[in-house]
């Protein structure tokens, strides 16, 4: 498989605005992701931009970006229009979706998504991690996977939901929104409009879901930070700074 990992960083975050080149440990944030991307060598890494400085910190750092549309609903539209300026003749066959807000992701994990797409019936590889902390079952900022077990570490996912699921005993799984997709399975996406799950769960990932395509999650062993708040921004200064 030719692999392309995409990284979609956009300024107007409602809860950090500026995130992207937010200084930790002296570099711009989207920097820190795409060394970690990088560093996972499974494939050319661009950051997918609307914001011209993002781009110029990017390229200043040694790294690929290119420039999209300001207008775009989501970062899978954003990574679409980027996939189609990087590669018109449809070389790349698979795109990895790695969030610009992930500075401490293991690149390790950036490669596990890539393991479930070795099954041909697989539309999308997403990842997932055992729910530990008591707290996380209940809040429903942590989004979690109803899958049926494909093996130890791979769930088939049948549905995405902030409330607390499946019930009854039995360990309950994190998502975390990297995404793997093949490239007609990206296309197919993306020209899709938004479904009655995915509105009312605010989850993206059930479009795919609602309209017949197969979801596999790889079961891995962290969560990485993701920077939405101040908070968030220390948390990630204080590990990247040791």
């Amino acid at each position: 498989m030719s692999t392309l990992i995409l990284i979609p960083a956009r300024m107007a975050s409602t809860r950090l605005p500026g995130k992207p080149l937010a200084d930790i440990a002296g570099e711009p944030m989207i920097v820190h992701v795409a060394r970690r991307a990088a560093e996972s060598e499974i494939g050319r890494v661009v950051v997918a931009t609307d914001t011209v400085r993002v781009a110029e910190a990017v390229r200043a750092h040694g790294f690929e970006a290119v420039m999209t549309r300001e207008n775009h609903e989501s970062g899978s539209d954003r990574i679409f229009e980027a996939l189609q300026a990087l590669d018109p003749t449809g070389k790349v066959s698979v795109v990895v979706n790695v969030q610009g807000d992930l500075p401490t992701i293991d690149p390790r994990i950036i490669g596990a998504s890539l393991a479930p797409l070795a099954d041909r019936h697989v539309d999308i590889a997403t990842l997932g991690v055992e729910i530990v902390r008591e707290e996380e079952k209940t809040n429903p900022s942590v989004v979690k996977i109803v899958g049926s077990p494909r093996s130890e570490t791979r769930l088939k996912a049948l549905y995405f939901t902030r409330a607390t699921a499946p019930w009854g005993d039995g360990p309950l799984y994190h998502h975390i929104g990297l995404y793997a997709y093949r490239r007609k399975a990206l296309e197919r996406f993306v020209g899709l409009g938004p479904s009655p799950l995915e509105r009312r769960e605010r989850l993206e990932q059930l479009r795919a879901l609602e309209s017949g395509m197969r979801i596999d999650a790889e079961i891995v062993q962290s969560v990485p930070l993701g920077v939405d708040t101040p908070e968030d921004l220390e948390r990630a200064r204080k590990i990247l700074s040791r």
